[in-house]
This record gives C-alpha cells, structure tokens and sequence, in this order.
C-alpha cells in the first residue's frame, strides 16, 4: 500500500520554473474522507538547463498513516517548451526508493505528461 501511496503523490509533483541551480522542497499529501492517508516530503537540488530539461534529486520523508516514517530518495528528470504564445507542453519522470534501494524493481516510477493552455 505505501508504494501505490508514495507512486501516486510522486505523480502529482510540479516542474521548477527558473533556469539554472534550484533548491526546492515540495510536499504531497494525500487524504481520504478527511482522514491523512500519506505525505512524501522530497528535498531537492536541480538544475535546469537553457532548453527546458531539468534534474533534481534528494532525500524524501514518507509519512504513512499508522507506519514508522521513513526516508527514502527521490528524484526527477522532465522538460517545459512553449509550442505557441499561448500553449506549452510538459512532461517528468520521477522516482522514489522503497527502503534506500536503487535497484530498478525497487523503484516507484512515475510519470507526468501535460499540455497548458493560457487564455
């Protein structure tokens, strides 16, 4: 269960909005019925290169409802462009460890892929 959990709220994570060296800490939560179900707190240093491709990686704190809270790694890769004025596409790979292994079945891969419209 806290893989689906921790995979889910990787999913949702947003991109970085400025060129070059970042810090960026971010946390995602999730809640059902009003009840806290889950939050991964990720700790990041990125980069982000001129043509929109960005990296970032670091320690992530898991909170599970009803589990010891853990830290495990996390990271991301993904990009931004501009298709017109008013129209960009985005999209991200992500990741995070299940207890600190980095071995690719051990991975929760995430994936985010979107289109923005400004009117």
């Amino acid at each position: 269960m806290k893989t689906i959990i921790a995979a889910g709220i990787l999913l949702s994570a947003a991109a970085p909005a400025v060129a070059g060296p970042y810090a960026n800490i971010e946390n995602n939560s999730s809640w059902l019925d009003s009840e806290f179900g889950a939050g991964v707190t990720e700790v990041h240093a990125g980069y982000e290169f001129d043509n929109g491709i960005y990296v970032q990686g670091g320690p992530a704190y898991v909170s599970v409802d009803g589990e010891e809270n853990t830290t495990e790694y996390s990271g991301k890769v993904g990009f931004g462009t501009q298709l017109s004025e008013d129209l960009s596409l985005y999209g991200e790979v992500s990741f995070l460890t299940e207890e600190q292994e980095f071995e690719f079945d051990q991975l929760n891969i995430g994936t985010k892929v979107g289109i923005t419209y400004k009117f």
